[in-house]
Order: structure tokens, then sequence, then C-alpha cells
């Protein structure tokens, strides 16, 4: 490690010399950073938990001990004494952690598996101008293992079965939930206290290592939660890790975040180095394609309130972070989860931005599903809702999410907060996720929405499958993996997402009739476009549609086909002449949707 780079917060690789770390003759040195510690010890199973005194080995705050005795699945702690007495911590840079409540240490070695998905890391790209469709989902409640005394499959165990859902749905990319050690479940992984330990619930480093290698080898991304902005309020983690504030602020106002956590302190950059090396960590050491970054509101605001202003030392991090990342891995994504206004989010580091590559529309999404929440006749007073987010959307790379935080805490699901009883909410699910497909920008979806759960998500409990059991669901979740499937298969839906000229309104409300239509364009304009039709209203409409110019319209996705619990019976390679002149005659069912292709 450049101890200069990590004083100066420009370290990315601290977890090369900091932690447990196997040596070639056998044995392990463990290194810890506490600067301001009277003493540090070592206790583990290897000198049955007797203090073994640790060096600083002239390095001020860095501690530092061999143990030849030491190996691999042994745990460990280390003692700290300080103005607040003794202390036993588990290790800031250990890569495993028992199960909770206990948090010893355990040694891995990150060496034990070899990837085999070469050709997968070579050929990935950030996606920008390809298809990108995320399936967000829980390890611990995806899929509950009765054999299990918690309910939880190993990392591995659920690869296969992982990776045959997703392709049956279309989707390009999974999104893990945190998976860094972390003491309450309740959390979901958000408040952590092992930000290089993968968390024991699911298995070891190796365990999670072969997941993601066998998505490669099957076509299929891993991206990860990152928790930049905070961490569990813990006594054995990094709460006050030597003594004093280590990690945290000492300022109680600013210190403690509205969930309870420890706010991150970037203003020493030894901190910086401990977090952007633990991005680095996850990208490098697991192969997952891409970092999901979560509350990066709380990052740029002091406690993410934008009256408060801009935490700048903070935002120095995001940048020396992101623009880090890009040099070590150009074709990891980095995704922030911002609900501020903050500009620049996915302009480059070197060019005055934060540096992400994508971040959530969160306006998209309330004000989609505020639309979907009002009867009809309420819509055709609220263009704005649907046509809003394309006055902004190009000012940075925004992705569409339907994630883990609307179903959850009394919000109800995605199906439930449409208005209207159980068999009315169905078709506008279906006209909804056509409008999500068809407007620009990737998309993500939470565990359960594919099956138009009602339910709202509990980390203890999997998705209620047996609704499958249900014609409305089984129908639902084919529409679903229908559209998964188009959207692949159609240049036009992602090939310009972020270019204006790839986007067109055919019609907005239509003279307060509730109608939509817009048009997509693929690179080659002239060759491959599409267009949708939406009617949001509960009447059968017909609308008169004026192409750009003389065509045919080949039907592709029809909301209302008869196979998914529509009315509308499906003819396959059905065309429709249409004359920019004259226009043509389009029945539109209530609460439906229909998709084009222009020849």
């Amino acid at each position: 490690m450049d101890f200069q780079k990590f004083y100066n917060g420009k370290e990315f690789k601290a977890y090369d010399f900091l932690g447990a770390h196997l040596l070639p003759g056998g044995g392990v040195v463990f290194r810890t950073f506490a600067l301001n510690a009277m003493k540090v010890a070592l206790i583990g199973e290897f000198n049955n938990w007797t203090e073994a005194p640790m060096s600083d080995a002239n390095r001020k705050g860095f501690f530092e001990l061999t143990v030849p005795d030491a190996k691999v699945g042994q745990m460990y702690k280390y003692v700290i004494y300080s103005k607040l007495g003794r202390i036993e911590h588990c290790d800031p840079y250990g890569f495993g952690m028992e199960l909770r409540p206990a948090f010893a240490s355990i040694i891995r070695d990150l060496d034990e598996y070899t990837f085999t998905d070469e050709a997968w890391m070579k050929s990935r790209t950030l996606n920008y101008d390809k298809p990108l469709s995320i399936f967000e989902m829980h390890v611990g409640s995806w899929k509950r293992n009765e054999n299990d005394p918690n309910g939880w499959y190993k990392y591995d165990e659920i690869a296969d079965d992982l990776i045959e859902y997703c392709k049956g749905l279309g989707f390009t990319h999974v999104e893990f939930m945190p998976l860094a050690e972390h003491p309450f479940d309740g959390s979901w992984g958000y408040q952590q206290t092992g930000f290089y330990a993968p968390t024991s619930r699911y298995g070891t480093a190796t365990q999670l290592k072969k997941l993601v290698d066998k998505l490669h080898n099957a076509g299929i991304g891993a991206i990860v939660d990152f928790v930049p902005a905070h961490f569990a309020n813990d006594y054995y983690a990094l709460k006050e890790y030597d003594g004093t504030e280590l990690y945290e602020y000492p300022a109680s106002d600013v210190s403690d975040s509205e969930w309870g956590t420890r706010n991150f302190i970037y203003a020493r950059r030894e901190v910086m180095s401990f977090m952007q090396s633990a991005a680095n960590y996850w990208l490098s050491e697991y192969h997952f394609d891409g970092l999901r970054m979560d509350a990066i509101s709380r990052v740029i605001y002091w406690m993410g309130d934008e009256r408060r202003g801009v935490n700048e030392t903070a935002v120095e991090f995001l940048k020396n972070m992101n623009e880090g990342i890009h040099v070590l891995h150009p074709t990891a994504m980095l995704i922030a989860e911002d609900s501020t206004s903050y500009p620049g989010c996915t302009k480059p580091a070197w060019a005055g931005g934060l540096g992400f590559d994508y971040k959530w529309d969160l306006g998209w999404m309330n004000d989609t599903l505020d639309y979907f929440m009002k009867q009809s006749d309420e819509r055709k007073d609220l263009p704005g809702k649907l046509t809003f987010s394309m006055h902004y959307f190009y000012n940075e790379r925004h992705m569409l999410p339907l994630s883990h935080d609307e179903v959850v805490h009394g919000k109800k699901t995605i199906i439930d907060k449409i208005f209207g009883e159980y068999e009315m909410k169905f078709p506008q699910a279906r006209a909804l996720y056509m409008y999500m497909l068809v407007h620009p920008g990737k998309t993500l979806n939470f565990m359960g929405n594919e099956i138009a759960m009602f339910r709202e998500w509990d980390e203890t409990k999997e998705p209620d499958y047996f609704l499958l059991q249900y014609p409305m669901h089984d129908s639902f979740r084919h529409y679903f993996a229908e559209l998964g499937k188009v959207y692949s298969a159609t240049p036009a839906l992602y090939e310009m997402d972020y270019e204006p000229e790839g986007f067109r309104w055919v019609t907005i409300n239509d003279n307060g009739r509730n109608i939509y239509g817009i048009q997509r364009y693929a690179k080659n304009k002239n060759k491959d476009s599409v267009i949708a039709l939406f009617n949001f209203s509960n009447r059968d409409q017909v609308y008169w549609m004026h192409p750009e110019k003389s065509c045919a319209l080949e039907e592709i996705l029809n909301t209302d086909w008869e196979r998914f619990s529509g009315r509308t019976k499906e003819v396959r390679g059905r065309f429709v002449r249409a004359s920019s002149m004259n226009g043509v005659p389009i029945q539109l069912p209530a609460f439906s949707a229909v998709l084009y292709k222009v020849r």
C-alpha cells in the first residue's frame, strides 16, 4: 500500500495491506489502522483468545502482528485500548465475519476460487446503447430454504435457479441488495459492520464468487448495492474504532443519521481511502459489473438536507472515488440512487461532475405511480405526470426504477397502488409496464413486481409465487416475460436511450382523452423505429394516427391480447397501412397499450 496515498485519500487498494493476509510460507499477517489507540492486541482461535500485543512497526497508527499458526477459516478480533477502555472489535478490513449477533472476523483466502469469465469481462460495456434490464433482489428472501433454520440458501446454491429465472423474464442483470456484513436483518444490509465481508448468512467469499462467475458464464451481469453514506452504530465495528471518532463526525448533530447509524466523515482522507478501496474490492475480487450507490443525497448534502448546503469534502470524495474506479474498471457501472437535483451527477468527474454512469430517476417513478393511482377522469388533467420527465431526462443518464423502496412500509406494492378493484388493476399494470418499456432509460424492477404481488415485501418471506396458480397473475408473468423478449430484440428501445433524437411524442393526452403516443428510434432511424399507443382511460376509444410518413405498422405486442387476460384476439404478422396525410384509425381498448414496428 502507498502510505502517502492512504493519508491523502488517494488509495484504492488499502485492503491489500490492511486486514488478515495469508503468507506464502504459511501463517497470517494481521494489520489494522487505529490512529489514536493506546495499544492494540490480537485474539483468536489460533491463540486460544489470549491477547497478543500488536506492534506499530514504526508507523504511527498502523498495528501489525504475524501469527505462524493462523489458518483460513479461523476467527479473530482486535482488542483496542483507548480512553474508552478495553473494547473488542471486528476487523474493518476483514474479508469474512461470524453470523450475527456474534461479530468475530474470519480469515478468508481470496485466491481460493479461480474465475472462468474471461470472455464476459473482456466484452462487457457500460450498456449505454445496449439492453439493460435489472432484476433487483434480496438473496435471503428471493427463495426460502426449508432445510436451513434461518431459511437461507447459500450464494452458489441459488445460481442455477436465478439464471433460469432471469433468462425466462428477459432480465440482463441482477442487482443484489447489500451483501456486506450487517447485524440487523431488518436493515436489509444497508446498516453495515463489515464493509469487506460478504455476509455469512449466505456463505463465504468463495461461494459468492461462484455465483457471480456462473451468472457471467450464462450471459447475465451482476450489480451489488454499495453503502457509502453511513455505517451501523455498533460498538464492535467502526464506531469510535480507536477510542475517537476515526470514521464518523465528532459533532452529534451530524454524526448520527436518521436511521440511527453513523455518518462517514470524508474530511478525513483515511476514510476516503477506506471506502473507495471497498468499492474497488467488490469490483476486483468478485467481478461485479457495477455498484448501485445508496443514499447519495446524504453524501452530497449535510444530513441529506439541501437547506443545510453542500458537503464539499464528501462531494470531493464522490468525484475522486468515481474517477479512480473508472480508471481501474472502465466498464463497471456506477449507479447513483440520488433524489436530488444536484447538477452533473452523470457528468465525468474530470469535467466537474460526480462521475456516475447512471442516476435513478425517482421523479419519473413518483410521477408515474401518482398518475396511475388516480381514476380515469382525474388523469385527463394530469398529462404532466407522464410528460414532465422528458423535460429534464437528457440532463443526466437516467434509469427508471420500481425498486424495493416502493413495495414496503405501507406504500403498497406496484399493482396495489393502481386505481381500482382487483380485476381493474391488471390491464392498467400491463399498460404501465409498456409505458416503462417505451420511455427512454434503462429499467430496474424489484422481485415480486413480475408476478403482480399484492403483499408488501418482507425480508423473512419469499415472494408469493403461489399466486401463479391464478390466471390473472400467471398471465401477467407471461406478459412481463414477453416485454423482456421484445425489449432485447428491438434496438429502437435501447440504442438511443440518451440521445434526444431517439424519442418523440406522437400525441399527448389527445384532447383530454388520456391517449398518448411515443415513437422510439434506433441509430438507423430510417430502418428501425417503433410506435407505442396508450389508452389510459376506462373506455374503449379510437385514435386517428398520422405517422411522420406513410408506412406499414406491424403489431408486435398488445397488452390486451387474450393470452394476457385481455379481450383482443392475437393475430401475428398483422399490418396496418398508415398514411401520413389521411391517418389511420387505431382501436384502443380501455386501459391498454399497443406496440408497433414501423415498416
